[in-house]
C-alpha cells in the first residue's frame, strides 16, 4: 500500500489551517461511517484532509486517505484495501469521490459489517442518493451536505476575519442590529458584489477571478458528462440534451417551466423532463421552488426554476439580470441553511411564517405589507430599518 500512503502524504502537505469550512465543527466525526456530499469544488477533499491533519492527529499507520478513482483500484477493490489497511493497524479510512467506484454501496456495507472498529468517512457527488444504493446503508451511514461558500465564509476567507453565523430567528428578530455590528468591522457591499460573481466556490483563490466562468463551464460539463452519467446512466446523447435544458433555463431564470414545451424542444417525454430537473437539483446545478402549501413529488411541476448559485448565472450568461441575481442569491443561502422555502402568492419567498420580498435599495413592502410577518431584502444598503434588511445579511445564515 506504499503507493496509497505516498499519495496520502503528498496531499496532506498541501493543506493549511488558515480557513475551515463551517461543516468542520458540525460533523460528528466519531460516527462509524459518515458521508460528505456536495457539489464539485465545494471543498470536500480539503475538509477531509484538514480534519486528518489538524483535528484527528493520529499516527500515520492508523489513518489513510484514498480517492476512489486512483489507479490502485484498477487491480484492487475497496474491501481488500480496507482489510490490508486494518490488519496493519489502520482504524480511520477516508475515501474520496466514492461515486466513481462501481459497487460502492455493497462494498461499504461489507466494510461496515466486517470491521466494527474501523471508522470510514467518504465523500460523493451531490447527485448520489446514498440511501438508495444497491445495498442498504440507511442504518449505517450519517450523511452531511457541504454547499458552496456562504457570503459570511467568503468574507472571512478574503479578509481573514472570524465572524460567526447567525440563526434564522436572530435574522428575523434583530437584523439591523446584527448588520450594524458587522459594518463596524468591514464594508460588506464591495465584497458582496465580488462574491456574487465568483466567490461561491473556494477555488476562486487558485487563479484569476476572470477565469472562474471558464472553470465553472468545465465543472458543468463534468457534472453532466461524468457524475450524472455514472449515477443516472446518462448516454452521451442524453447528456447533451440535459446540458441543452440547462442552457435554456439559464437564459430565462427565474423560469416558470412549461414542461410540455420543454419536452417538445428536447424531443423527450414530460416525465423525463421532470426527472432531469430533479437530477440537476440533486447535482446542485438548479434550485426548484414549489408553491406554498404543496407537497414534494418528483413529478410535481416546480413553480419556478433558478440556477443554484449566482456564480453559475455569470458563467452561463454574460450579463445576467440583477433582479434574478438577487433572488438566486437569497434562495441559495436560505436553502443551504436548511430552511424550507416555498413560493407564496404574495412576495418572492416564504420561510417559516415570514414572507420575503427581494429588490434594490428603494424596494418597498407593498406586496407583503398585509402579511403578519414580512421582510424586505434590499440590495445596495449596508444597514436597513424596521422590516427592511440588507440582502447581504442573508449570507450569514451558515
Amino acid at each position: 500500500m506504499d503507493v496509497l500512503y505516498a499519495f496520502h502524504d503528498n496531499l496532506l502537505k498541501q493543506v493549511d489551517d488558515r480557513f475551515f469550512r463551517f461543516l468542520m465543527q458540525s460533523i460528528h466525526w466519531e460516527q462509524r461511517m459518515l458521508a460528505i456530499k456536495g457539489p464539485r469544488g465545494a471543498g470536500k477533499t480539503t475538509l477531509m484532509l484538514q480534519y486528518i491533519r489538524y483535528h484527528l492527529k493520529k499516527p500515520r499507520e492508523r489513518v489513510l486517505y484514498v480517492t476512489a478513482d486512483h489507479y490502485w483500484f484498477y487491480t484492487h477493490n475497496l474491501v481488500e484495501t480496507a482489510d490490508e489497511f486494518y490488519k496493519n493497524g489502520g482504524r480511520y479510512l477516508f475515501i474520496d469521490e466514492v461515486h466513481k467506484y462501481p459497487n460502492w454501496s455493497r462494498e461499504l456495507k461489507n466494510i461496515y459489517d466486517g470491521y466494527p472498529d474501523l471508522r470510514v468517512v467518504f465523500s460523493s457527488s451531490s447527485a448520489l442518493d446514498i440511501y438508495r444504493g444497491e445495498s442498504d446503508l440507511s442504518r449505517r451511514v450519517i450523511v452531511y451536505e457541504l454547499p458552496g461558500l456562504s457570503f459570511r465564509e467568503y468574507l472571512n476567507l478574503e479578509k481573514g476575519m472570524k465572524i460567526t453565523a447567525i440563526s434564522w430567528s436572530e435574522l428575523v428578530d434583530s437584523p439591523n442590529d446584527i448588520a450594524s455590528e458587522i459594518v463596524r468591522q468591514v464594508q460588506p457591499l464591495p465584497i458582496f458584489k465580488d462574491y456574487l460573481k465568483y466567490g461561491y466556490f473556494p477555488f476562486f483563490r487558485e487563479g484569476n477571478p476572470d477565469d472562474i466562468p471558464v472553470r465553472l463551464s468545465q465543472t458543468i460539463n463534468t457534472v453532466v458528462d461524468t457524475d450524472l452519467a455514472l449515477i443516472q446512466g446518462y448516454s452521451p446523447g442524453m447528456a447533451f440534451k440535459v446540458k441543452k435544458l440547462l442552457g435554456v433555463l439559464a437564459e430565462s431564470v427565474p423560469f416558470k417551466p412549461n414542461i410540455s414545451a420543454l419536452a417538445r424542444k428536447l424531443d423527450v417525454s414530460r416525465e423525463i423532463v421532470y426527472a432531469w430537473l430533479v437530477h440537476l437539483e440533486q447535482a446542485r446545478m438548479l434550485n426548484l421552488l414549489l408553491a406554498q402549501g404543496k407537497g414534494v413529488s418528483t413529478l410535481q411541476k416546480p413553480e419556478k426554476v433558478y440556477l443554484e448559485n449566482t456564480n453559475l448565472s455569470f458563467a452561463l450568461k454574460q450579463l445576467p439580470d440583477i433582479g434574478t441575481i438577487r433572488e438566486t442569491f437569497l434562495l441559495s443561502q436560505l436553502k443551504n441553511a436548511k430552511l424550507n422555502v416555498t413560493l407564496p402568492q404574495s412576495g418572492d419567498f416564504f420561510v417559516s411564517d415570514v414572507y420575503i420580498e427581494v429588490g434594490g435599495k428603494n424596494k418597498n413592502a407593498s406586496q407583503v405589507k398585509a402579511k403578519p410577518r414580512y421582510l424586505v431584502a434590499a440590495d445596495d444598503i449596508e444597514i436597513g430599518f424596521g422590516s427592511k434588511v440588507p440582502l447581504w445579511l442573508f449570507g450569514f445564515l451558515y
